[in-house]
């Protein structure tokens, strides 16, 4: 059974950083995919940024292009989340997601069969 679980949310003033982990365990093997997910009050989730299965291959939501790093340990079975520069619009419930495969836009939150509890992420302004 996979289990993704997440740590490192909180609150945070403008212009500060958090850093968003995720422990990942129950894939046979680590050629899978991940991504963060957000979901912002009264708003639909959205994709923040996603790992291709080799990690060779990073891709960004517009609102998070230069601020946000994702990165990923195999041998540790993690990924993280790097967010600096937070702005309020920034403010949701964060999600680490991931599946073995996906045949469409990792942006689409139904390419993802694995997700974690999500953890909270607050930045006051």
């Amino acid at each position: 059974q996979v289990q993704l679980v997440e740590c490192g949310g909180g609150s945070v003033q403008a212009g500060g950083s958090l850093r968003l982990s995720c422990i990942i365990s129950g894939f046979t093997h680590n050629t899978y995919y991940v991504a963060w997910f957000r979901q912002a009050p009264g708003q639909e989730r959205e994709g923040v940024a996603s790992l291709s299965n080799g990690g060779r291959t990073t891709y960004y939501a517009d609102a998070v292009k230069g601020r946000f790093t994702i990165s990923r340990d195999y041998d540790k079975n993690t990924q993280t989340l790097q967010m600096n520069d937070l702005t309020p619009d920034d403010t949701a419930v964060y999600y680490c997601v991931a599946s073995r495969t996906r045949s469409g836009s990792w942006l689409d939150p139904t390419q993802w069969s694995a997700w974690g509890q999500g953890t909270q992420v607050t930045v006051s302004s």
